[in-house]
């Protein structure tokens, strides 16, 4: 039987042959194979919710503190929450496109772009598809930026340790740069895992080091509210004054909404994270549903921890990345232990988010060229399938992202711009559109009005939150020269 070649297949015409030998009653196939043909998943709920925490626990979480000093304690919190319950609510829709048809035996989507092509016109799958490959390559450029800034923070943080008496401030300075080449050939390698559910391990190493660098984030939030003899912050955030304009501070409320949608942001994966649950019974929906409700009920208590007590501890002084942008200094070993898990954590969430782009990539290209070798031939070594397309493909992929983030090391900007960019359309409208015409739901009717009343208000955050966080990045770029770290 021709491999795995990625859950997201290489074509129908080489899985007839499976698929009629299924049918035929070939018991001893049908053992290993799904109602599609393909090697039978595996996935359970735990497994599922691993790889969504793994891609929603990310490096937005310690620029939530940031987020909720801009909007303070009445709005923070509640817009926290508001994001959480849209995510959720979306996530259930679109997890519901998963088969065409019937929930339990309808036509799969491998894809979140073989979704919206089940379901949308042709117009619409190709935006989907800029938006969403363009958003992916985004994500790999942002997770790169954190890592190194996290690998360059455990050497400042032992510096200042060490140096103290040295005063804290330029003999401690470094360059990201060179961590970031570091983070680029550790991708380089475990970019040649070849499929999506070959990963779970990682992922759930990547949970584990986020609920780590969560945890130790939080407490010692806490420890710094329980030093200062009280909690700081204010109900409406920044306040304005010598060293923040007005305009300035509607420019930051409107960023921190998009950073508060980066943090949720996995919807553009959970299609792919469906396609690695087992078969019916019970319907791969319903376990995406309970696995989405685990998720986000636990991303959100992390969250809201996170980032009220950072905001409780610094105040509007909360840094951008409460982690990395030196609200703590000691005790330096435990930020040590929190910035290596965050960097481990960002290796899992790297691919997890990387491998639907590659497999895309892939799965075109051995249509265009079919009978080529280049692409065709693989040598497999334990998790790793090589071949030279893969290896030079996910290698430039690697390379280029590498570069793009020495060139824009903005953390909370880009951030900000990402969660902004992708949230209406991936998150709400195209789930929302997909449900609408698998549901069949009556154009005109409640449910439709209300559907419709959801994209419109999501779209007017993105829009607001996007132009917030341009207009930091242009501030930013007026002053910082390429490659300078």
């Amino acid at each position: 039987m021709e491999k795995k070649q990625a859950i997201y297949g290489k074509g129908s015409a080489r899985m007839a042959p499976m698929e009629v030998s299924v049918e035929a009653g070939n018991g001893r196939e049908s053992d290993w194979l799904d109602d599609d043909g393909r090697p039978r998943r595996s996935g359970t709920v735990w497994t599922a919710s691993a790889h969504i925490i793994t891609a929603v626990i990310g490096s937005g979480v310690l620029s939530l503190a940031w987020a909720i000093a801009q909007l303070g304690w009445a709005a923070g919190p509640a817009i926290m929450l508001l994001f959480a319950f849209v995510i959720y609510y979306t996530s259930t829709l679109l997890a519901q496109c998963y088969r065409s048809g019937d929930p339990e035996n309808g036509k799969r989507n491998y894809t979140y772009m073989d979704a919206v092509r089940a379901s949308l016109p042709g117009t619409k799958v190709k935006l989907c598809g800029v938006i969403q490959y363009a958003n992916l390559v985004g994500v790999a450029i942002g997770y790169t930026i954190a890592a190194s800034i996290s690998m360059r923070a455990i050497r400042r943080a032992d510096c200042f340790h060490y140096r103290h008496a040295k005063g804290q401030e330029g003999a401690c300075r470094s360059s990201s740069n060179p961590y970031m080449i570091v983070f680029g050939v550790v991708q380089i390698l475990f970019s040649q895992i070849p499929d999506f559910d070959q990963i779970w391990w990682l992922s759930i190493v990547a949970a584990v080091m986020s609920f780590t660098y969560s945890t130790i984030g939080l407490a010692l939030g806490i420890a710094q509210t329980v030093a200062n003899g009280g909690i700081k912050g204010s109900l409406t955030g920044l306040s304005v004054g010598p060293d923040v304009t007005s305009m300035q501070k509607v420019w930051r409320s409107l960023q921190a909404f998009g950073n508060i949608a980066f943090a949720y942001s996995y919807s553009i994966i959970l299609i792919e994270i469906q396609d690695t649950v087992k078969a019916p019974p019970p319907s791969e929906a319903k376990v995406m549903k309970k696995a989405t409700g685990i998720s986000v009920v636990t991303t959100t208590v992390f969250y809201m921890l996170c980032g009220c007590m950072g905001y409780a501890a610094f105040g509007d002084e909360a840094p951008d990345n409460l982690l990395t942008g030196f609200g703590f200094y000691e005790p330096f070993w435990l930020l040590d232990v929190a910035n290596a898990a965050i960097v481990v954590h960002l290796v899992g969430a790297y691919q997890v988010f990387c491998q639907p782009l590659f497999a895309f990539v892939e799965k075109w290209a051995a249509a265009r060229w079919p009978d080529s070798a280049f692409i065709a031939k693989e040598l497999r070594v334990g998790p790793f399938s090589l071949s030279l397309f893969r290896l030079t493909w996910r290698t430039a992929f690697v390379c280029l992202t590498t570069v793009v983030s020495m060139l824009l090391p903005f953390f909370g900007d880009v951030v900000g711009l990402l969660g902004a960019l992708a949230f209406w359309p991936l998150t709400v409208y195209f789930p929302v559109e997909m449900y609408i015409v698998q549901r069949r739901v009556t154009r005109g009717s409640t449910r439709w009005v209300c559907l419709q009343m959801l994209s419109a208000a999501c779209l007017v955050v993105s829009v607001a939150a996007a132009a917030g966080s341009i207009a930091d990045v242009v501030g930013e770029l007026k002053e910082y020269r390429p490659f300078s770290g």
